[in-house]
């Protein structure tokens, strides 16, 4: 690694911990105690998934007032503070057992994960403008961080689920672990917070320039883009809500839902490298829609077969995939627009992101509930994110 590059990457990695709280663990996490509260408070998979989408909520109204927010308030305190309201969030989850105050509490996480989430994206996009020629591999190593997430959060959960199968309500031990998670990793996040608000007193043109490309965000402009991102919003979480109850229905042990999971997670973290050259080179949609393709490929591959090996495979690839589409849209901002309007930018797409959250969950669940079960749901999923990949090819580059 060139030495003038490894200062920001250890800056990318550092945010990266924002990543891990803001997806990782307030929002994936949840798919490892779905199937144990399910079975403790009687519920059905359209109230399981509607856990999600209220998740998903939140995270809309977080994004939507992001670009106003950031008026007023730097971005590296709305990390911060993000991150430490989400730990809040997630401890009190544990306390309550009434699903109209277990929704709100995930709506609550919802918001505070979008103020970590959009923040660091912007963060991470300045560190790339310091370095062009790696800013690919910068964006992946800040959204990679939702891997080690999912990875701490395989390697914790089952383990206090088990721990504590004895107790009444033995999920809400898990729900206070995560929360101390969080905590710990929002202390980590003040060194890069208190780097990088040193650099918010620079003048832009340090930043990087303006010339050559439109002053504002344009939702016209971005149309197909747009639209291919709130597809891969239905999506994905589908899969991340539902393929660890998918594998418990289908009798998978603790140990191979950890092994699962575990490796989702570390495929995400491997991304950041596997991904960086076209993040680099695909100034329109071309990057969004390639992995748009490969994750319905892995979000099919559990619907049409009960192989475990097939399964551990879908995982790897969907792990390898699913967060470098994230990093394509602020790539897509970071590439066609100047750094006064990528906050507006990264925002949009979150906006969009979010409400194809908030119908997936809900929607999956509502037809596992059905005949067709999780696989049908999954297949809803899978023909989502293709229709995705469609729409996001025809996006094409604002700047030559």
């Amino acid at each position: 690694m060139p030495s003038p590059l490894r200062p920001l990457f250890w800056l990318a990695l550092a945010l990266s911990v924002g990543a891990a709280v803001s997806l990782g663990v307030t929002r994936f996490a949840y798919g490892l105690l779905l199937p144990g509260m399910r079975a403790d408070l009687g519920w059905s998979y359209t109230l399981a998934g509607a856990m999600n989408t209220a998740n998903a909520v939140g995270y809309l109204l977080g994004a939507l007032a992001m670009p106003g927010l950031m008026r007023r308030v730097s971005p590296t305190v709305l990390l911060w503070a993000g991150s430490l309201l989400a730990a809040l969030f997630m401890g009190l989850c544990g306390f309550f057992t009434e699903a109209p105050v277990l929704l709100l509490q995930r709506l609550l996480a919802g918001v505070a994960s979008a103020l970590v989430f959009v923040a660091g994206g912007l963060l991470a996009a300045r560190l790339g403008s310091r370095a062009p020629a790696h800013a690919g591999l910068l964006l992946g190593v800040y959204y990679g961080g939702t891997g080690m997430g999912i990875t701490l959060s395989a390697l914790l959960v089952p383990w206090v689920l088990d721990a504590f199968a004895d107790q009444a309500h033995h999920w809400r031990f898990a729900w206070w672990a995560l929360a101390l998670l969080c905590f710990a990793a929002t202390a980590l996040l003040r060194w890069p917070a208190r780097v990088m608000a040193q650099w918010e007193q620079m003048p832009a043109s340090t930043l990087a320039s303006d010339a050559g490309a439109p002053a504002v965000f344009g939702w016209r402009v971005f149309g197909f883009a747009l639209a291919g991102y709130g597809m891969f919003g239905v999506g994905y979480i589908g899969y991340m809500t539902f393929a660890v109850a998918l594998l418990r229905a289908q009798g998978a042990s603790a140990a191979a839902v950890t092994v699962f999971y575990g490796l989702l997670g570390l495929a995400v973290v491997a991304s950041s490298r596997i991904w960086a050259g076209l993040l680099n080179r695909q100034q329109g949609g071309g990057a969004m829609a390639r992995l748009n393709a490969l994750l319905g490929l892995a979000v099919l591959l559990p619907a049409v077969t009960q192989s475990f090996a097939v399964v551990v495979v879908s995982g790897l690839l969907f792990g390898g995939v699913f967060l470098s589409i994230v990093a394509s849209s602020t790539a897509l901002v970071r590439h066609n627009l100047p750094p006064s309007a990528w906050a507006t930018g990264i925002s949009a797409f979150t906006v969009v992101f979010a409400a194809g959250q908030i119908v997936g969950p809900t929607l999956v669940g509502w037809i596992a509930d059905g005949a067709g079960g999780l696989e049908r749901g999954l297949l809803v999923s899978a023909l989502a994110l293709w229709l995705g990949a469609a729409l996001a090819w025809r996006q094409r580059p604002l700047v030559p």
